[in-house]
């Protein structure tokens, strides 16, 4: 029994190295997918904020904004 649980641990911790492998190829991808719209003149900063916003909800990104715009306002700023 111990043999199999062994086996078992051993098999579940290469399946991890490898997808811990794929995930460090897929970042290297998307940086290099950065890199390219840096170099035909994208602000890759406004990118990543884009991002993150299109993976809200329309709820989350508009209470999101609601509150922006409350601090702003109390700050002076607008």
């Amino acid at each position: 029994m111990a043999e199999a649980t062994d086996d078992r641990l051993r098999l579940l911790i290469e399946r991890i190295e490898r997808l811990e492998e794929e995930k460090k190829g897929i970042a290297d991808d998307i940086r290099d997918v950065y890199a390219e719209a840096k170099a035909v003149g994208y602000d890759t900063k406004i990118m990543r904020q884009i991002i993150r916003l299109r993976k809200m909800t329309p709820d989350d990104r508009s209470e999101q904004e609601t509150i922006l715009d409350t601090y702003k306002a109390a700050l002076g700023m607008g």
